[in-house]
């Protein structure tokens, strides 16, 4: 496809449009893939979902942008962030996928790729992610990429208490290099 703004090995990011609607709702309407975050959402609350993800682009030059399969243009899922903290430039980290992409190094090979992005062109100083607790793979994902855990912290849409790290990046990172 020739809209993606960024690509790591494997896949294509570009950013939501209204039309896509289809595709949000095979990802945020899947009950396997939305279980841990709150889902299986409605279709009208997805397409708020993707309203939302199209203003968050056009405020602060973020969403959880939707991921393609380079080899085939697959959609597979999202990765991005939103807004934490504007003033301190600190960034929430979130990705879901599809089932079929699940255990494959997708998550992490897309976070990675998002973080790099962030710091180097929208002037993160830092970001902030959470799992749900029965999530030991998202859990191994932000160790593996430099987050600290620091405390539980409430996650309205599943009622619990989700384990919540964050990754403050140094004054002056080296291209490649994540955080302290």
């Amino acid at each position: 496809m020739s809209d993606y703004f960024l690509t790591s090995a494997r896949m294509g990011f570009r950013c939501w449009r209204e039309e896509d609607l289809p595709l949000a709702v095979s990802l945020w309407g899947d009950v396997n893939a939305t279980r841990l975050i709150g889902g299986p959402f409605k279709n009208e609350q997805i397409r708020t979902r993707i309203a939302v993800e199209i203003s968050n682009l056009a405020a602060y030059r973020v969403q959880f942008w939707p991921v393609f399969f380079l080899s085939d243009n697959a959609f597979m899922g999202c990765c991005g962030f939103r807004p934490r903290s504007i003033e301190d430039r600190i960034f929430e980290l979130g990705y879901a996928f599809l089932p079929a992409y699940w255990g494959k190094g997708f998550a992490l090979e897309s976070a990675k790729t998002a973080l790099t992005y962030a710091r180097e062109t929208i002037g993160a100083k830092g970001f902030f992610a959470g799992h749900h607790p029965e999530n030991i793979a998202s859990r191994k994902i932000l160790e593996k990429l430099g987050f600290h855990f620091t405390h539980q912290e409430l996650y309205a849409p599943t009622g619990k208490l989700h384990p919540s790290y964050s990754l403050a990046l140094t004054s002056t990172p080296e291209k490649g290099s994540a955080a302290e």
